[in-house]
């Protein structure tokens, strides 16, 4: 019999000090080589197109309608680039002016691990979802701000964070950086560093993130920037007076319902979450429950750029959101209780240089995307490392989102790059 639902908190600490306090819904249910990813690949496309997708909308026959999405997985699962995953789609319209959100279907398929015996994951499986942070948490943090007229997207970062200017030249180009050039990945920050290596405390990463030098003129590169984000992260949390799990958990989780969405989750909580890694270069764990980033993590859990844990009926929940703000034309709906059409249109505008695909925070699709090839233009979405991922578009009003640990148990699958776009594929075509 499952046990009943429980409501525990969510508290990340350094020292003595609570950092961040929120409620999380805890159920209690109890990279190979590039010729394997080309054979993956040839698979997924089989099992797309060999597949009959009725078109009849009850539930009844969903499987059925989506059996070509259920293949692809399923083909995942055996090729092991991942031992299981939740999904779930939601369509969004609008009638007499009001929002009409509907869950096309939610399910799961697979495990937590490749462990005939470890538990299998459902539609409400909490993953951890890496750089999903970056658009659930971080971004969408800038967004209410900046609908709200609390933040001006061209603000130098120096202004917020002094220490990213402080001992630099006058003319050093670092001080021309904006809070716009880390939302649209062209600050000319590197893309990754692993700060964990050097540096034994939060303090010590920040202070190193801070002094990076930059590779390139702000605005004429896109380079996908986890530094960047970690600093946006800070960067809001002095605008806001607030850390910013607090913060979010405030203003955009609990306003939505999102539940089962927050960071550092408590350890009673965290055999429900599918481990993401066995570590043995740095913690010497089973990585489960806690954040698998390592800049994150010794950023104690809550970062701009990962941290994030939550499962697909609170990102639909976030997706509907957004659809309900960025859908609305003519007169501002009043369905959107955070975002408006405004502020979706600016965030999701692509931004320079020429060719980036990056918008403010959000991707858009682009040759090649994970969102496969019948997302509009007018769609925004994002990854997470750990094989999660939210793609919304805007003017199907469609969101689509898979949860995965293709990480599982060492980081070395890459196939997860084939099953995207053949999963977004399936599902669009059976829609």
């Amino acid at each position: 019999m499952p046990h009943p639902r429980h409501v525990l908190v969510f508290a990340a600490r350094v020292g003595s000090r609570t950092l961040c306090v929120h409620p999380f819904v805890h159920p209690f249910f109890v990279e190979g080589n590039r010729g394997e990813e080309t054979q993956f690949a040839l698979r997924c496309k089989t099992a797309m197109e060999t597949e009959t997708i009725p078109s009849g909308p009850s539930a009844a026959d969903g499987r059925a309608r989506f059996s070509a999405v259920y293949r692809v997985l399923e083909e995942a699962i055996a090729a092991h680039a991942f031992p299981g995953c939740a999904f779930g789609v939601l369509s969004a319209g609008k009638s007499a002016g009001k929002s009409n959100r509907k869950t096309v279907f939610e399910d799961a398929l697979g495990h937590f691990t490749y462990e005939d015996s470890a538990h299998a994951v459902s539609a409400q499986t909490v993953y951890d979802v890496a750089s999903l942070t970056k658009v659930v948490a971080t971004t969408a943090a800038a967004m209410l701000l900046y609908r709200r007229g609390l933040l001006d997207l061209d603000t130098p970062l120096g202004d917020l964070l002094p220490g990213f200017v402080v001992g630099r030249a006058p003319h050093e180009r670092a001080r021309s950086v904006t809070l716009r050039h880390l939302l649209a990945h062209n600050s000319g920050l590197p893309g990754y560093v692993e700060f964990f290596r050097a540096a034994a405390t939060s303090s010590a990463l920040l202070r190193a993130c801070l002094e990076l030098p930059l590779e390139a003129e702000p605005g004429a590169r896109a380079e996908y920037s986890d530094p960047g984000f970690i600093l946006l992260g800070k960067a809001l949390e002095v605008n806001t007076r607030e850390n910013l799990a607090n913060w979010a958990h405030r203003e955009i989780f609990a306003p939505l319902g999102m539940t089962s969405t927050g960071f550092c989750p408590p350890s009673a909580a965290r055999l429900s979450i599918p481990p993401t890694e066995e570590d043995i270069t740095l913690r010497h764990r089973i990585l489960q429950g806690e954040v698998q980033d390592e800049n994150a993590w010794l950023l104690q859990g809550v970062a701009g750029h990962a941290g994030l844990f939550s499962n697909v009926p609170d990102l639909l929940r976030f997706a509907g959101e957004i659809l309900d703000a960025g859908r609305a034309f003519g007169p501002e709906s009043t369905s959107s209780r955070l975002f408006d059409a405004a502020t979706v249109r600016h965030f999701a505008q692509r931004q320079g240089p020429e060719g980036s695909s990056r918008a403010l925070g959000w991707d858009t699709p682009s040759e090649n995307s994970s969102s496969g090839r019948h997302f509009f233009p007018h769609s925004i979405g994002h990854l997470g490392y750990s094989g999660c991922s939210l793609w919304i578009d805007l003017d199907a009003g469609i969101a689509i989102t898979l949860l995965t640990n293709r990480t599982w148990p060492d980081r070395r699958s890459r196939l997860i790059r084939e099953v995207r776009p053949a999963f977004h594929d399936a599902v669009r075509e059976a829609l």
